[in-house]
């Protein structure tokens, strides 16, 4: 039985008990009482906190097929600068391997060549509930950073791995670096200014710039925000939220402009969300002037809290809070958007080259040829489960605060600007008590007849809220074409926001993923010309099944594609979609928190676009099938030394 269940107030066991059995949902004032509240929040990060949050374990025997795989690994050592040995193109190899001659797997193709190719890798963070430290091994921090796919020397990796890149030995695929820069060294003395309490409870990126948006950052129960990276992109930033706000969930706009934490006040016994402005910048420039800041990856040219970036944040702000309204004080989960296309997004892919500094410059982002690459609307939506409620919340005010504080001035305003930056409350960025109008409003309640347990925002037009609840439907809230007009003409009203249509997903849904960018060369092996915007993936813990939906292109309706219910899936809890670079593959990422494993799937073919035809392992244009003609193949597993629970991840080449 859960501590809490033994300990806390008698209206605490009510919201415990319930989860993916037929139980009773909690009363909305299960948590009325100060002491089971505060109690509550003091487990998150907890096996109680993901049981509040995720219902309990499904006990159903387990459905499904067990799907082939996987397939046998073969290493990269004879790459190894010191070992340099001929490839199947007549090269020696020379890649930089890691500790103990670690230089990764790879499990499809035959020909190894010495040039690498065109080389890509996609990184996933992964937050889980750390065991104690194993015997004479190193301490877990919580957060793992794993290489999912890989691409390179006409090879492919598909299991979840330690990267080449950043592997220090056994146990560094366990702890991102950041984290364990900032927590402590493996005898567990404390390297960062507190030491941390290893209790992660939420991890996020920003996903609406292609597979751009680098690092992810993860929130832990005591308040602490860290960045996390990956090979190429690991700035570091840290944050604190103030004493007395509980974090349960965190979101992040689509380019990296603002994070979004959904926290539990339990002084003033009221739900809010804490919005914290991000600052993007060149890798490696934290203590460099501007003057000598580099162009690496396309960063912009100095720091600009609010603006859109790469993800490799240098720096992070709390502006302030926005208080959820009463009858929502426990929030357990939040999404976001700016509603603007990967495409308005990408008309800059350089902020480095095209810059900020002068004054035609940024009239180019205030109403010239660039204008749509800079957000002027945006929307949270934050669901309670307890409470059975979503509220959506306007961040037009935030973001067009931010697009005329930088563009709209005079040369003379822009300089000031910049010098005045800092941690002040009245320094630029300045908080919400020293400039009230760019606060985020709360525009719509809505009461859902199930408790709601998961919850995404559509990337862009047309705008979708999706509210996964209980008892296995994924409902579909249109918002309108006001509140994320992309050129911010129209203000938008509450009842543009309603409920269009619902589909059954499988009881308890605890996780949404966006479908990520393919490389599909004009059509997709899997789904044809429609668009990866145009689906969905919905994991049903209590079923132990992942669906892929196919929305139709007005989103009014939606039929599931694709069904995983695999024997090895045991208790999955949250999923990640996996982008690719120029190989076209499809890989589901799923955390088993109770499996206490990383798996992969396969969902479609691996088709090798830019490397020859003629030599490549799975040649244009019908590439690689998976095996025995079914619809997935299982393509590993890493096992962590604890429970994962969320995955953020990314293509970072």
């Amino acid at each position: 039985m859960h501590t809490l269940l033994r300990s806390a107030s008698r209206a605490l066991p009510v919201l415990l008990a319930w989860g993916v059995q037929a139980a009773p949902a909690a009363p909305a004032d299960a948590l009325a009482d100060p002491a089971a509240y505060r109690a509550m929040a003091a487990r998150m990060g907890t096996d109680d906190g993901i049981v509040f949050r995720y219902g309990l374990p499904s006990t159903a025997p387990v459905a499904g097929t067990t799907y082939p795989g996987p397939r046998p690994s073969r290493s990269y050592r004879t790459l190894s600068i010191q070992r340099a040995e001929v490839q199947a193109d007549g090269l020696k190899g020379d890649r930089g391997c890691g500790a103990e001659g670690w230089c990764g797997e790879y499990q499809i193709g035959e020909r190894l060549t010495g040039a690498a190719g065109d080389y890509a890798s996609s990184i996933a963070n992964v937050a889980y509930l750390p065991d104690p430290a194993p015997a004479g091994r190193q301490k877990a921090y919580g957060l793992a950073s794993l290489q999912v796919n890989g691409i390179a020397h006409n090879v492919v990796s598909w299991k979840p791995e330690v990267s080449w890149t950043t592997y220090t030995g056994a146990d560094s695929g366990w702890n991102d670096e950041n984290t364990k820069r900032f927590s402590g060294d493996q005898r567990g003395s404390p390297i960062g200014t507190v030491p941390m309490d290893q209790r992660p409870v939420a991890a996020a990126r920003g996903y609406g710039r292609g597979g751009w948006v680098n690092n992810t950052l993860t929130v832990f129960a005591n308040g602490w925000i860290l960045s996390a990276g990956s090979n190429t992109s690991h700035n570091f930033v840290k944050l604190k939220l103030p004493a007395g706000k509980t974090p349960t969930a965190l979101a992040i706009t689509n380019s990296g402009e603002f994070a979004l934490v959904a926290v539990w006040d339990t002084a003033a016994l009221k739900g809010q969300v804490a919005v914290i402005a991000l600052t993007d910048g060149c890798q490696g420039c934290e203590t460099l002037p501007a003057a000598q800041w580099e162009a690496n990856w396309g960063s912009h040219r100095d720091r600009y809290p609010g603006l859109p970036g790469l993800g490799n944040y240098l720096g992070a702000k709390l502006l302030g809070f926005v208080d959820l309204p009463a009858g929502m004080k426990a929030p357990t989960e939040i999404s976001a958007s700016t509603g603007k296309p990967d495409a308005d997004y990408q008309r800059v892919r350089n902020f480095f080259t095209e810059h900020i500094q002068t004054a035609a410059q940024r009239r180019r982002y205030l109403d010239g040829d660039l204008d749509d690459a800079i957000a002027r609307t945006g929307m949270a939506v934050v669901i309670s489960k307890s409470e059975r409620k979503a509220a959506f919340i306007d961040l037009g005010p935030l973001l067009r605060f931010y697009r005329q504080q930088y563009f709209a001035g005079t040369q003379a305003d822009f300089d000031a600007l910049l010098r005045q930056r800092g941690d002040g409350p009245a320094q630029f960025p300045p908080v919400f008590a020293q400039a009230p109008a760019q606060r985020p409003v709360v525009v719509k309640v809505v009461d859902l007849p199930q408790p709601p347990t998961a919850v995404k925002l559509s990337l862009q037009a047309p705008h979708r809220a999706y509210i996964a609840t209980e008892e296995g439907l994924l409902r579909v809230f249109t918002l309108g074409d006001r509140y994320l007009d992309p050129r911010g003409s129209a203000r938008g009203a509450p009842e543009d926001i309603r409920e269009r249509f619902s589909v059954a997903v499988g009881a308890n849904p605890t996780s949404i993923a966006y479908l990520k960018e393919k490389a599909t060369h004009g059509r997709s092996a899997l789904y044809g010309d429609r668009q990866p915007e145009d689906h969905l993936w919905v994991l049903s813990r209590a079923e132990r099944k992942a669906t892929l939906l196919q929305f139709d292109a007005a989103r009014t309706t939606a039929r599931p594609l694709l069904t995983l219910q695999d024997s090895r899936m045991g208790d999955a809890i949250a999923i990640e979609d996996v982008d690719n670079h120029g190989t076209e593959s499809y890989l589901l990422t799923v955390a088993d928190y109770s499996g206490r494993t990383v798996r992969n799937y396969a969902y479609g073919p691996v088709v090798m676009w830019t490397y020859d035809p003629a030599t490549a392992a799975c040649p244009r244009p019908a590439g690689c099938a998976l095996q025995q003609g079914q619809p997935f193949e299982y393509a590993g597993g890493y096992t962590l030394p604890g429970r994962p629970f969320a995955i953020s991840g990314s293509n970072i080449n």
